[in-house]
């Protein structure tokens, strides 16, 4: 008896789930994209360099969480999210930033779910989602990504390696390009607001050049130091003038972004102040506290342990409330608690 491959497979169950979408399954909820004209062809070459093509400019957007605030930020309303966007207690996930997540279908909250079957039902034009790394779509499993991809097209952004301001910017072509008004008053208030913030960041960085900033995630097992290279946030602040500690490599097991220290080893870079990765899946800086050698540190001695919004969407709104928290942070700290 012959077998049938993996994608034959796949392309049965999509067509099995099809049908039962089509036969009373979840309506899909109507889309409020921007509403300019979407008859004429489409297309755009994402950042794997793959070319989509579509006969019409597509209406019905899905997309992970944080691209779905960037794109929301500039305008587009997608219709369904996945990744994180809602919290336990029902509340939006920061990582989602303002979109309206009882306006929009959820399929999937945590990594490795996608619902497919609610995917499907949503009569998808096209997938949006970052990628960390060029060939890997953030959040979305691979081993739904062939049911995936014949459902709809995916598009992927790439962050890692960029220059904050460049993502930005794609992001905000992208959305052009889904019919969004980039000349719309609160895309250009938000700019102006990135800009200012900006700057203002960079003169507070002039008057502390001596102030060592180290940006860490971590775990039970391990403290993560970020490689400034590959964080396009991190850049950004290094170039306005902070000085952000930076591994002189990655660890080469984390496939970059990181150089991976054990606990006793916390002490290795020395820093006025402490940035810790504020998503839900790091250790909080109340859990590190019992970890002795970080307890030790002269930043979290003097108390100059801050928040690194590590999933900050990619928009000029989100990076402005980025920059501005950073900024009265690296104001009110000492830049002398390190020899």
């Amino acid at each position: 008896m012959p077998t049938v491959p993996r994608r034959g497979l796949v392309a049965l169950a999509v067509a099995a789930l099809l049908g039962t979408a089509a036969c009373g399954g979840t309506e899909a909820p109507p889309a409020s994209a921007p509403s300019a004209s979407a008859q004429e062809a489409w297309s755009w070459t994402d950042d794997r360099g793959k070319k989509i093509s579509l006969p019409a400019r597509p209406e019905r957007v899905v997309a992970q969480s944080a691209s779905a605030a960037a794109l929301w930020d500039f305008g587009v309303r997608p219709v369904a999210v996945f990744g994180p966007h809602r919290l336990k207690d029902g509340g939006r996930d920061p990582e989602v930033g303002e979109v309206d997540i009882a306006a929009v279908e959820s399929i999937g909250n945590t990594w490795g779910e996608f619902n497919v079957e609610k995917f499907i039902s949503v009569r998808p034009d096209l997938l949006v989602s970052g990628m960390y790394l060029k060939d890997s779509l953030w959040y979305v499993p691979e081993e739904s990504a062939d049911a995936i991809e014949q459902v709809a097209p995916t598009l992927g952004v790439l962050l890692g390696g960029k220059k904050l301001t460049e993502v930005i910017e794609r992001y905000a072509g992208l959305a052009a390009a889904l019919g969004a008004d980039l000349n719309a008053a609160p895309v250009a208030e938000a700019k102006s607001r990135f800009e200012a913030a900006s700057a203002q960041l960079r003169e507070s960085a002039a008057a502390r050049p001596g102030l060592k900033v180290m940006v860490v995630t971590a775990t039970p097992d391990n403290l993560y130091v970020a490689y400034l290279p590959d964080h396009p946030d991190l850049a950004y602040f290094k170039e306005l003038g902070l000085d952000v500690v930076s591994p002189a490599s990655p660890t080469e097991s984390e496939g970059g972004f990181w150089e991976v220290l054990s606990w006793e080893n916390a002490d290795k870079y020395e820093a006025d102040v402490i940035l810790v990765d504020a998503r839900a899946q790091s250790m909080k800086a109340g859990e590190m506290a019992k970890k002795p050698t970080w307890s030790e540190l002269p930043a979290v001695k003097a108390g100059q342990v801050y928040p690194w919004r590590a999933a900050e969407r990619y928009s000029y709104l989100g990076y402005a409330k980025v920059l501005e928290e950073l900024k009265t942070n690296v104001d009110s700290a000492k830049d002398d608690v390190v020899g």
